[in-house]
């Protein structure tokens, strides 16, 4: 059988028409001519509707590729075709384009971090040579941090945290370790050489890890290996210290007790505030430091302070000098805080631990060169050791935290 595009069909035996044919039936003839129609019309908006749809999907490709803005249109595949071969992304050129700006941002992070950090250290040595007074000094950067905070808050520059009383009695313990810590932290920078301070607070992985211990924590062979450079490098470094004062060793040692406290005491207690960032939370930590430490400060060394300030002054030859850096120490007091909090939100606790032992090395020598500080070979040994085993120690907890996360999940 022959079937022609009129629906007439050939007999090739009789050369008649078949009885079913449309020409031997009128009705059949109109009812075909009538189907003919409708799937013409029906075959015609498919393929209308093809085409938009491709339209469509090239505009779609074009216009919105997530990567790169292009006017140019992209070649396309039938698409029988695009469902038989599927499409990969280049991740290559995806990688390369959002590598860069991530590497820029972790400059820039620690860049901050570390500026602040070294500024902070350098003019808060140089008011404590001036103005011998680390109560009142340590308030004043407590307060200027609390005004920096208010202001944020004030102009919306920072989101403002929910205050409640549950959540102000959970900040009581971690401000008070806070207070300690600042408070021991600057008796020994007035006492010591900063640089001898930051080699003895390379040690906080010591008492770290030996309070945890006592609170239940549990921590591999590998991390206890990790501190005993730690010690010895400590150790050295303090028998060999030209600046050597014992207030300035029980000073940093502790500040090393009081914020290994302020971090265990802020795990257990501000578990049901997760949702206060970082920032907010080491603002109000600050003001209620500054409410604990004060008074103590006017208890302590108020009486003195008018005598002092007079021989600043005198020794300083230009007030406003003085009062600059003074400003200064406060300032970047909170902003080598927050950068350090900034940047625990950016990246890994891993890659904070070794980013905070290169600090303590690029803060020692910073401060090394400007101020003059003799130092022997054997002191510069220990506080390598020490430096060393900071960075181990950082490796060892890193590796125990991965196998945590490990048994979660199994």
């Amino acid at each position: 059988m022959l079937t022609l595009n009129s629906a007439i069909t050939l007999s090739k035996s009789h050369h008649r028409f078949s009885p079913t044919s449309p020409l031997s039936n009128p009705n059949l003839l109109s009812k075909t001519h009538d189907r003919k129609l409708q799937l013409h019309s029906s075959a015609s908006f498919s393929q209308i509707h093809k085409t938009s749809e491709i339209k469509t999907h090239t505009f779609n490709q074009t216009h919105f590729h997530p990567f790169v803005f292009s006017l140019k249109p992209r070649p396309q595949l039938p698409r029988a075709a695009a469902s038989d071969v599927p499409q990969e992304p280049n991740l290559e050129t995806e990688t390369e384009v959002s590598k860069k700006p991530l590497n820029l941002n972790l400059a820039l992070i620690f860049g901050l971090w570390y500026f602040h950090n070294i500024v902070f250290n350098i003019y808060n040595k140089k008011v404590l040579n001036l103005f011998p007074f680390p109560w009142l000094l340590a308030s004043f950067q407590l307060f200027v941090g609390s005004v920096w905070m208010f202001i944020l808050w004030s102009f919306n520059l920072q989101p403002r945290p929910k205050i409640s009383k549950p959540f102000i009695i959970a900040l009581l313990g971690p401000a008070l370790f806070h207070t300690i810590g600042h408070i021991s932290a600057c008796v020994s920078f007035s006492k010591v050489a900063v640089s001898f301070t930051h080699v003895i607070k390379s040690s906080e992985p010591v008492f770290s890890v030996i309070f945890s211990s006592f609170l239940g924590d549990s921590y591999p062979l590998a991390v206890w290996l990790s501190i005993l450079p730690i010690v010895f490098g400590c150790s050295l470094a303090a028998v060999t210290e030209v600046s050597f004062n014992l207030g300035g060793l029980w000073g940093a040692l502790i500040s090393n007790v009081g914020f290994v406290l302020r971090n265990i005491y802020s795990k257990r207690s501000l578990q049901s505030f997760k949702e206060v960032n970082g920032l907010n939370l080491y603002g109000w930590i600050s003001i209620i430091s500054l409410m604990y430490l004060f008074p103590v400060a006017v208890f302590v060394e108020g009486s003195q302070w008018v005598e002092g300030y007079h021989r600043a002054i005198a020794a300083s030859g230009n007030p406003s000098t003085f009062y600059l850096w003074v400003m200064l120490s406060g300032v970047f007091y909170h902003l080598y805080n927050q950068s350090s909090y900034q940047a625990l939100d950016e990246i890994s606790p891993l890659t904070f631990s070794v980013g905070n032992t290169m600090k303590r090395v690029v803060v020692i020598v910073s401060t090394v060169l400007v101020f003059r500080n003799p130092v022997q070979p054997l002191n510069a040994l220990g506080s390598a050791i020490a430096i060393f085993g900071t960075f181990l120690y950082s490796q060892a907890t890193s590796k125990k935290g991965k196998k945590i996360e490990g048994e979660k999940k199994s």
